[in-house]
């Protein structure tokens, strides 16, 4: 493991949650990028997640707070429970959700840029998704107003009063600029295709609503749902790919951060990587909207131990990868809490802890310029039900 810090810049105004926030980025390259966000991210520390040949030297900006591990360091540190950490995948990125002792994530991948709104300033996408955090959600009945938190608007007439105080929010899903998160057979037919429009708003994605989640630009309440935000098993030696971060968001919930997306993935490849999946989906997203957690499950590891007894029974049947998977969630709990246990004499939080109406995604615009990270415009926000019922599989159906 790497550690590096440095002399730090001023910066504008004081940024929200720095030191109850972690900046998780899986990298198999140089992160120059970290030179458009050092505004926006230098007061915060980084956990770097480098995939791919470990001996590589991974360069970091001077100036930067972080941790850098690599696939030697995660066997180090897991042992033989380091197989439920992808490789050659994106999903690694999980592993830092993992040896994060903050309170809240925020992840971004290294193709993104900052994005600008429509009068041309930059957007802060991570201060965006911050308040998206801080504010509730409203999953169970929908505002014509769009956010009604937000400064200039409120709850219109007709929504019920005992319905405004709304809900934890769990998760804020950011959007993106320019390369639009296609499918592989969508990147074919659409190869020119750039995303250019900037929308303004915040929405919480509807209780019992599924959604295709993406980590590219991604915060979430570690406290609340951490242990149910795994990436699954993508990559090598897997018969799948690119759905790390829906896998986790069926199993959860998304919002107005923008970014600006700069690099677009050869479609070739991503169908390679894609196919088992979009014929798989047709049976996973059935098994999510029926997916239910016994009474008893009272925490998110819980919930997410049965979730996983449940892939076994009913998706092992469709493919032998599915059996592999359930292997895995129950590895990457496990690890969770070896590295994250309770305080002594206390019991992980119980689940209907901050689930009271329902915590949700906020879904926002926060947009990245390779993606454009640009935070202010659509945002999906992600609630918790306040349920031991609340499958964090059933996440997306449930928020």
């Amino acid at each position: 493991m790497a550690a590096g810090g440095g002399a730090r810049a001023a910066v504008p105004s004081t940024p929200l949650l720095k030191d109850e926030l972690d900046i998780v980025i899986p990298t198999i390259r140089n992160l120059d990028f970290l030179e458009m966000w050092r505004p926006f991210f230098q007061s915060y520390h980084l956990i770097i997640v480098q995939d791919g040949d470990p001996s590589r030297k991974i360069h970091v900006p001077e100036g930067f707070d972080y941790e850098l591990y690599n696939r030697n360091d995660i066997n180090r540190i897991l042992g033989p429970k380091a197989s439920c950490i992808s490789f050659k995948d994106s999903a690694c990125r999980c592993f830092g959700y993992m040896v994060s002792k903050k309170k809240y994530i925020y992840t971004i991948d290294d193709d993104c840029f900052v994005a600008k709104d429509p009068s041309g300033k930059e957007i802060n996408a991570l201060e965006q998704h911050v308040k998206n955090l801080l504010c509730p959600s409203t999953p169970h009945f929908f505002n014509t107003l769009y956010d009604p938190y937000r400064e200039g608007a409120d709850f219109v007439r007709g929504y019920p009063f005992s319905m405004r105080e709304g809900a934890p929010t769990a998760v804020s899903h950011g959007l993106w600029l320019n390369i639009p998160d296609y499918d592989a057979p969508t990147q074919l037919v659409k190869p020119l295709e750039r995303n250019t429009r900037y929308v303004d708003a915040v929405l919480t994605i509807p209780k019992g609503t599924l959604f295709p989640m993406c980590g590219m630009n991604l915060a979430f309440d570690r406290e609340l749902i951490g242990p149910a935000m795994y990436f699954g098993l993508m990559g090598d030696g897997q018969p799948i790919g690119r759905y790390d971060d829906m896998w986790a968001g069926w199993c959860i919930k998304t919002g107005l951060p923008y970014i600006w997306h700069s690099k677009a993935s050869n479609p070739f490849v991503n169908l390679k990587k894609e196919y088992n999946g979009i014929y798989w989906q047709e049976e996973l997203i059935p098994f999510f909207q029926s997916a239910v957690i016994p009474k008893d499950c009272a925490t998110v590891q819980q919930c997410y131990i049965e979730l996983s007894k449940q892939v076994r029974a009913k998706l092992g049947k469709v493919d032998p990868y599915f059996t592999k998977l359930a292997d895995a969630m129950v590895t990457w709990i496990d690890a969770w809490n070896e590295l994250n246990p309770p305080p002594p004499n206390r019991s992980p939080p119980p689940l209907s802890l901050s689930l009271s109406p329902a915590t949700f995604i906020r879904r926002s615009s926060v947009s990245l310029s390779s993606r454009l990270v640009i935070a202010g415009c659509f945002v999906l926000l992600v609630g918790v039900q306040n349920s031991p019922i609340f499958s964090l599989f059933s996440f997306l159906s449930l928020i």
